[in-house]
Formats: structure tokens, sequence, C-alpha cells
């Protein structure tokens, strides 16, 4: 289970907290047996396999919070600007009197997120177990306004500084282009041609440079699980009149169709954790989903073992660039 929503619901459960209320909005949704002896709770979660595993445990999803509240939970991201911009969402959507829970592992700074909390609310209620807190406080009409105001504009999306691109809070690479996808984009040949992909294509970086440097691209598609970067990406791609279609989606989970020429600046971390099975399983889908001949584009840390995946793919590669922390690779599915 999630041990940061197992001590969220200790909240609930205890004599002395307060009562399950008859409606309940849920930022950062996760899923949870005992969240189905809840009258009504609905869920946002914009992290795809994550809102399609609240969806698998018979959950109402929506693809943006509207409306207010009796009670707003929170789990939230991992990044500073965006917990307290997901506090400041929780607030725009509470019902007056209502109530905000929030919990959070203590390796992510339960305890700091708990200190700010309670700038703005006043009085905090907090549970500690499983390595976690999970804190809340309910609305009297005397909570700290501005400072909610403050931590909402967190959230707003915004120009990185001397680009002409939009990022936001929680988003990979927020307020600056990821230093991996530069060095791919520098190694990116001007001959890229026909239907393209961009696998976890972020806020749109890498297809803004394949556009721009390869006018033999009929199609580009991308492929991205976190709502919100595509949302951004959406905004950064609008200058180009090409055939740009953009895709909330799990790669790990495959594509429905086959590509010439695959990019990809696959993550490697599933929450504040390094996970390279996640890589391999980009990996993986792009193999599948290659033409015969097409190509692969790849940049990833130095010390990630991806060389051994695309051996077991069967794919020819050879390293184009590196330097001290990434490499580029390119590969071709040649049968």
């Amino acid at each position: 289970m999630h041990p940061a929503l197992d001590t969220l619901l200790l909240a609930f459960s205890a004599e002395d907290g307060p009562a399950i209320p008859a409606r309940a909005l849920f930022l950062g949704a996760r899923p949870h047996p005992s969240l189905r002896r809840w009258p009504e709770i609905t869920g946002w979660q914009p992290l795809k396999p994550l809102a399609d595993e609240w969806e698998r445990g018979g959950f109402q999803r929506v693809d943006a919070p509207s409306g207010r509240w009796p009670l707003v939970m929170v789990l939230p991201g991992k990044s500073r600007d965006e917990t307290l911009a997901w506090f400041a969402m929780a607030r725009d959507h509470l019902l007056p009197g209502g109530r905000i829970a929030c919990a959070m592992s203590n390796t992510a700074g339960a305890a700091r997120f708990e200190k700010e909390f309670a700038k703005a609310t006043g009085t905090v209620t907090s549970i500690q177990k499983h390595k976690c807190r999970a804190f809340h406080a309910a609305d009297h009409g005397t909570w700290n306004e501005a400072l909610f105001n403050e931590w909402r504009e967190l959230g707003t999306p915004r120009f990185i500084p001397e680009t002409g691109f939009i990022t936001q809070a929680g988003v990979f690479s927020h307020g600056r282009v990821d230093p991996g996808s530069l060095l791919l984009a520098k190694h990116l040949p001007a001959h890229l041609h026909g239907h393209v992909a961009d696998l976890g294509a972020g806020w749109g970086y890498l297809t803004h440079i394949a556009l721009d440097r390869c006018p033999g691209i009929e199609r580009i598609d991308l492929s991205e699980a976190d709502s919100r970067a595509l949302a951004c990406a959406k905004r950064n791609l609008a200058r180009h009149a090409r055939d740009i279609r953009i895709h909330w989606h799990d790669v790990t989970t495959g594509l429905p169709e086959t590509y010439d020429a695959i990019l990809m600046n696959p993550p490697f971390h599933t929450g504040q954790d390094t996970d390279v099975d996640l890589g391999r399983a980009f990996l993986t889908t792009a193999a599948a989903a290659l033409k015969r001949h097409g190509k692969l584009y790849l940049v990833a840390n130095r010390q990630l073992p991806y060389e051994a995946q695309l051996d077991s793919l069967r794919l020819h590669w050879r390293r184009l660039a590196e330097d001290g922390t990434y490499k580029v690779i390119i590969a071709e599915k040649r049968t």
C-alpha cells in the first residue's frame, strides 16, 4: 500500500479525529480499500499511471478539479513549489467551514510542510505513523489568505527565463531546459522524416527542436504521462504549423502505431526513488514501435545500464556523444 495514504486515513479512524464527510475531493488521488466505504469521493491525479490505478479501483476521477467540497485531501508531489501550490488548490475547492487534510513521508519533508501549512491555517492536528505524517485543519474564517495567494502563484505556468517556453511547478525540468535534452537536441540530425514520436515528451522541448530542424517530419506524436506537462506542451508548440498529436499516455503500456524515428529522454524515477526498470520499459516500448530501419535517439545519465537492454532488444546501437553526466545513443531496428 501507500504509507502516506495509510497515515492520512488513520486520522479519520481515530476516536478524536474528524468525521468522514458525505463528499470529498482528493488531490493526487491514490486508491485504498478503506475509501470504498466513503459515501462520495472524487479524485484528481495528473499522472496517467496513477490516474488509471485510481479508476481501476472503481473511483470517480476528474480531469480538472471544480466546485467546493467539505473535505479536500492532498497527497502532494515531490517539489516544494508543487506542494505549496496544491495547498492553495485545496483551499480554492474547500467549502466554508471545511477541512484540508494532507499526508507526506518524512523523507519528503513532512514536518517542514506541516509548519508551512500551519502558517496559513493556524491550529493543525497531526498524526505520525509509517514514517509519514498526516496533518489537517478546519477553516474557521481566520486563515491567512495572503499566504495562500502566494502559494497559488507558485503553481501558475510561467516562462523559462530568456526562452519562449512555458513550464509549471511539478513537471519534469520545471523552470529550465533539461541538460540531457539539450545534449540530445545538439546531436539530432536534420534528416529525420516521416512519422516521428517523442516518448516522455514533457513540455515539448525535443519536439520543438525536431520540428525546427527537420522539414521532412510529416507528423509527430507526443506521449507524456503528466497532464500538466502536456498542457504546457500545447502552448509551447502552438507556433508550429505541422501535424502534432498530443497523447496523455503511459508509455510503458505500449504504443498503437509504428514510427520512422523515436526521440526519448526516458524517466528513471518513480516518485523520489530511482527506478531503472522504468527507463528499460520505455526502451522496450520504443523497440516494438520502430519500423524496420527506424531509429531511436536516446539520452540518459551515463551510469544507467541501457546498452544491455538495447542488445537484448536486438537493436544496433552506438554512442553519438557524451559529457560528464549524459550519453546520447542512436539505435536502429534492422529486422
